[in-house]
């Protein structure tokens, strides 16, 4: 009998997601925030997702043989809550808390799990649930994943778990080994969360945008040093300035951040609007330089020896998103392969919690190789959904469906001529980013395509950067490092001349944040992309995902029909179905 195993995320409030892996392949994975259209999908079980993910093997819930959940226990006899009493005993009801009911979470979790599943058709009486360790879950998510079988050191980075924020490890023959953890409020996560939302940003959201922002400013004009220090093999976050609870919490319109008024004395009001303005430019340089920094001695403290040996890691936790602090890490000469999981954050821990106790249960997993894991859908989904759309909102929809030999043609051209195209066939991708199934996509040749969906399609702010997908045989020739990047989690330095061709693409800092695309993974997207080579001599597209901001990215034919008609797009490509706004 196979061996199922179906991974469910959630734990921590935000971005639940179902995994399911049958004998050591991941044959699907999906974020609930794609079906119920909220992104993040705050206090929401992965009902939906686990149910795609049922559906999509042909599985009924009898044959699941283990549920993993990447949220345990924590043993009063650790480190862990004493840790968070101590350093939060100027709010002694969470102090307490910690000591007398610090499994409360995993105990609310775990009934949250149990009712989903019961929805779903699960017998609780015949369902084995398993726990996993929420940074072990990460770590495996990227060691296991990563396809590594030789020693890896493992790295894992985010705002909190159960109580751990941060994670040293080494993996070897599918084995993991703990080397050290660091407890809340002691995260670089949580810091880089608090300072998100001191320059105006949602935590758990915006820190993409922080990045964004760091390179408009100068990280020498302000020390943030005084927030957070790494000695003696601790890090410790100055919880005077962030990673606060109670009383400590700067509050405004009732509501609480995770920063404190002392942090608005130093540093002047909380930043509003749009607009990369001064000083807060320098802030998120400065924020990014300190990350950077304290990220990459952590590292090398506790896993330079391994690095030496191997010069091989596996990254995972929200922080594995920062691609800046990746490319710090690629540049250094001690590695030789950095994997960082695609869905690094809490999503991937229905992944990482399921690959690992298939491996505990003697069956290794594939390594993850792309993200096409989520719902597909077929021309005739898609011109059902048409004749929906057209009933429900009164009003006919200019399409055609053409043929499939023909398509990556049509759209290269009308990518070309400058028009912004909403590209979406396939699987849906399993984590944040549109990796060419789900996109809006742009000629990066073409001078002001990126302003043009920045300020007509996204409605999002204006200096954040898009990034290019390109031909396997192009990244080599545009980026100065050579390194496998099948997911835009790293950014290189771009080569002068490719600096010109595709400018589009190319940020601030002279980087991009690329995918460089294998055609076996998505052959027709790879196709689209030698199409453009043909007519403009560069195999490259402007990438970004097909939602609006604030939204999550579309999952469904209706899904891409409304943010088409909520948005200045012309051209809305859906398999082998062109719909084209009428006028033009």
């Amino acid at each position: 009998m196979p061996l199922t195993i179906l991974g469910l995320s959630g734990a921590v409030s935000h971005d639940p997601s179902a995994a399911l892996y049958i004998d050591g392949k991941l044959v699907a994975a999906a974020e609930e925030e794609r079906f119920v259209r909220d992104k993040h999908a705050k206090n929401r079980m992965p009902y939906e997702a686990a149910k795609f993910c049922l559906a999509q093997a042909g599985i009924k819930p009898a044959d699941v043989d283990v549920v993993a959940i990447p949220f345990a226990p924590v043993s009063l006899l650790g480190k862990a809550r004493w840790h968070y009493a101590r350093r939060y005993a100027y709010a002694p009801d969470r102090a307490l808390d910690a000591i007398l009911n610090g499994n409360r979470r995993f105990r609310r979790y775990k009934k949250r799990i149990e009712w989903c599943l019961v929805q779903l058709g699960f017998d609780l009486g015949k369902t084995t649930i398993q726990p996993v360790e929420h940074h072990l879950a990460h770590a495996a998510s990227a060691y296991l994943c990563g396809g590594f079988t030789g020693k890896t050191a493992i790295l894992g980075i985010d705002g909190k778990g159960e109580y751990a924020t941060t994670f040293f490890g080494w993996g070897e023959n599918g084995k993991i080994h703990k080397i050290k953890e660091f407890y809340d409020p002691d995260s670089l996560g949580g810091l880089y969360g608090a300072l998100t939302e001191y320059l105006g940003f949602d935590m758990l959201d915006g820190e993409f945008k922080v990045m964004g922002m760091a390179p408009y400013g100068d990280p020498s004009r302000h020390d943030f040093s005084r927030l957070a220090k790494f000695e003696n093999g601790e890090l410790t976050v100055d919880t005077d300035y962030a990673n606060v609870i109670g009383f400590k919490r700067y509050k405004e319109k009732g509501k609480g951040y995770y920063f404190s008024p002392k942090l608005v004395e130093w540093l002047g009001p909380r930043r509003e609007g749009d607009v990369a303005d001064e000083p807060y430019v320098h802030y998120a340089a400065s924020m990014q330089a300190l990350f950077e920094k304290l990220s990459l001695e952590m590292m090398d403290y506790y896993l330079g020896d391994i690095l030496r040996e191997t010069g091989k890691i596996a990254f995972a936790g929200g922080c594995a998103l920062n691609v800046k602090l990746n490319q710090k890490i690629i540049a250094r000469p001690d590695v030789k392969e950095l994997y960082v999981q695609p869905a690094a954050s809490d999503a991937g821990t229905a992944v990482g919690a399921a690959a690992y106790v298939s491996r505990e249960r003697g069956v290794a997993v594939e390594k993850m190789e792309h993200v096409y894991l989520g719902p597909e859908y077929s021309n005739e989904d898609v011109i059902a959904a048409i004749t929906r759309y057209e009933r429900q909102h009164g009003h006919n929809v200019s399409w055609k469906k053409i043929d499939t030999a023909t398509v990556p043609e049509t759209v290269a051209r009308l990518l070309a001529d400058g028009n912004p195209v909403a590209w979406f066939q396939g699987r849906m991708e399993f984590g944040p980013r549109a990796l060419g199934n789900r996109s809006i996509l742009g000629c990066p040749s073409v001078k002001g395509v990126a302003d043009r969906i920045n300020a007509q399609i996204k409605f999002r702010e204006r200096w954040r950067p898009f990034c290019p997908s390109m031909l396997d045989t192009v990244g080599p020739q545009m980026f100065k490092i050579d390194h496998p990047a099948p997911f835009m989690t790293f950014t290189f330095e771009v080569n002068e001349e490719w600096k010109t061709r595709v400018p589009e693409v190319v940020h601030e800092d002279g980087t991009s944040r690329a995918q460089v695309l294998k055609r076996e993974f998505n052959p027709r997207y790879y196709d689209l992309m030698r199409e453009l080579e043909k007519l403009t001599g560069n195999g490259v597209a402007l990438n970004t995902s097909l939602n609006r901001r604030g939204e999550p990215m579309i999952c469904s034919p209706t899904d891409a029909l409304d943010m088409f008609y909520g948005s200045d797009l012309q051209y809305l490509v859906m398999q082998d179905v062109v719909v084209v706004k009428e006028g033009i």
